[in-house]
């Protein structure tokens, strides 16, 4: 008997090894994916204006990377005391404006050399909702809580997104013309406004992926997150207290399907074997001290510099540094 729908995951023609530069764009779907690359020792950029939502956003600010724009003051406001940029989310925002300038132009010029070597963009989009700021006139990536009177909000149809992006990867496939884009839709819901509006966002966001699918064919994939999220893991254990956010348990799963949608046999190994490594590093003995302790961070000492000799360009340094400290 068959007690759950599987969610059946393409896997042709997409295969990323630890050759490849990857950049992870949107919610913050993107950003439990990109600490674990990070953490399997591929090379990652993530989010350089911080968590985005809605696919205006996340296009916009990626116009802006590929153009090397940088920020002046006229483009940051202050709000409560911090300064803030409509376009970057708040992790960006502080007391002081000339820092908020640096951060902000230091991961913009980081971004746009990243590009240059860009293999794989994965992209994930949240919401279709988007808010156009009255006194900016423009849509912005971020409210910074300020009154729901500067804004407008509504959503966005599924030509605007299609329209706006067809332009956005014809520049960047003509900088990287073997460039691979990854599009998921955030399994998180948004239920601000009920569960029949976010049905309604996230299939916008569908019909735009798919139609952009069909017009760029082998450069454009679809990982179905959100659909694994919503008919194979349809339990309320899979959700977190809120009932929005996908669980640890059902992120796990998430994480795992992706791997084999995307990642090559491999740098598949490879990944088990930085897991281990990993999973070793953050073990908490009893005695730090202990005979049994230090035999086992020596041994596993070995274990990371054997893995660092066999693949000399990725960096272990972290993790021999983070064996040294604890041995005697």
């Amino acid at each position: 008997m068959r007690f759950r729908t599987e969610v059946k995951v393409k896997t042709e023609g997409m295969s990323i090894n630890h050759t490849h530069s990857l950049l992870l764009m949107g919610s913050c779907f993107v950003e439990h994916i990109g600490t674990r690359l990070k953490e399997s020792k591929f090379d990652v950029q993530v989010n350089p204006y911080g968590v985005l939502y809605n696919p205006m956003s996340i296009a916009f600010s990626l116009k802006e990377i590929l153009e090397g724009k940088q920020y002046q003051f006229k483009n940051l406001f202050n709000y409560q005391g911090l300064w803030h940029s409509s376009m970057h989310h708040s992790v960006f925002s502080n007391e002081s404006k000339s820092k908020v300038l640096e951060d902000i132009n230091k991961k913009i010029k980081v971004a746009h050399d990243f590009l240059k070597q860009m293999d794989v963009l994965i992209i994930t989009f949240g919401s279709a909702w988007v808010y156009h700021s009255k006194n900016e006139n423009l849509i912005v990536g971020n409210c910074h809580k300020l009154p729901e009177s500067s804004f407008c909000r509504r959503r966005v149809e599924v030509n605007e997104i299609i329209d706006l992006w067809n332009v956005l990867i014809e520049s960047l496939i003509k900088l990287r013309p073997s460039l691979k884009l990854i599009f998921t839709v955030s399994p998180i819901r948004h239920i601000r406004d009920g569960l029949h509006e976010n049905q309604l966002s996230k299939s916008t966001l569908l019909l735009a992926i798919d139609e952009l699918q069909k017009q760029w064919g082998k450069s454009i994939y679809y990982f179905p997150a959100y659909e694994i999220l919503l008919d194979e893991l349809r339990d309320y254990r899979f959700f977190a207290d809120d009932m929005c956010h996908p669980s640890s348990i059902a992120i796990d799963y998430i994480w795992e399907k992706f791997i084999k949608f995307a990642v090559s046999s491999d740098s598949q190994q490879l990944m088990a074997e930085c897991q281990k490594i990993n999973k070793s590093l953050n073990h908490r003995p009893f005695d730090y001290q202990s005979k049994e302790h230090q035999l086992f961070l020596r041994n596993l000492l070995l274990k990371i510099e054997e893995l660092s000799k066999r693949y000399p360009n990725l960096a272990f340094n972290k993790e021999i540094e983070l064996c040294h400290t604890q041995l005697i």
